[in-house]
């Protein structure tokens, strides 16, 4: 029996092997497909800091980072993970919201009354296609100029893996890991599509939130298990919780 891990590539393969380090058998199947767009600043904007809401924002930009203005401005990411990828990316001045997009919202206000920013100074937001929040907005609500800068976008898968299918209709997976609103909803069509949907939806479905839980509970969901916080080790936790027997 296993546990089919939904997330993106690269990390899902990290999400993989630690399940796989912690006895759990792990099949996959990235919902979403990471498109990077780079980023190149025609009009040398003067910024005075940056804002990232994922990982991908850093991952997209940083080939192109070599020598960079950029890296000597203050970067906003919204939790630890980001930071960590934007440190590793060579920016040498990185504050963490360790939070949500309002969280990262409010460490930049506090940062401009703090004197650490500059509010007169345009913000560079490094954004997905998708944005589920407009955080660009709020900031100007604040009194910040943003300039938003779509980086990379997600495609979403439109078929499971035919090892998926097949996992479904014998039997063979006993719980699904879902990260994103995106990648579940993007699960559900792509079950749909391969014929399990019924199957697959039946099983304890384990979610990073509960705006991720929204999808599959709509699409008819009844096991549904979210996450106490938005990061991996509650996601593990939870997976627990909705095997006790198997993961105690």
């Amino acid at each position: 029996m296993a546990v089919l891990v939904t997330r993106p590539l690269p990390d899902g393969e990290t999400t993989a092997a630690d399940l796989r380090a912690r006895g759990v058998e792990v099949v996959t199947a990235p919902m979403l497909r990471f498109e990077p767009f780079g980023f190149k600043d025609e009009a040398e904007t003067p910024y005075g800091g940056i804002v990232v809401t994922s990982v991908n924002a850093v991952r997209a930009v940083e080939s192109q980072l070599a020598s960079s203005p950029l890296l000597k401005l203050p970067l906003f990411a919204v939790g630890e993970r980001t930071a960590a990828a934007a440190r590793a990316a060579g920016f040498a001045k990185v504050l963490s919201a360790d939070g949500d997009a309002a969280a990262l919202r409010d460490l930049v206000v506090e940062s401009a009354k703090a004197k650490k920013l500059k509010r007169k100074s345009p913000l560079l937001y490094l954004a997905g296609e998708e944005i589920s929040r407009d955080l660009a907005g709020e900031l100007r609500e604040q009194g910040f100029e943003v300039v938003t800068h779509i980086a990379y976008r997600m495609v979403p898968a439109k078929s499971l893996p035919g090892e998926v299918v097949d996992g479904f209709a014998a039997g063979r997976i006993e719980a699904v890991l879902h990260y994103s609103r995106r990648s579940a909803r993007a699960f559900v069509e792509a079950a749909r599509a391969g014929g399990v949907e019924i199957s697959a939806l039946a099983l304890p479905q384990c979610c990073l939130s509960a705006a991720v839980a929204e999808i599959v509970r709509e699409a008819g969901a009844t096991q549904v298990t979210v996450a106490a916080r938005p990061d991996e080790n509650a996601l593990f936790e939870a997976l627990k919780r909705a095997l006790p027997a198997r993961l105690a």
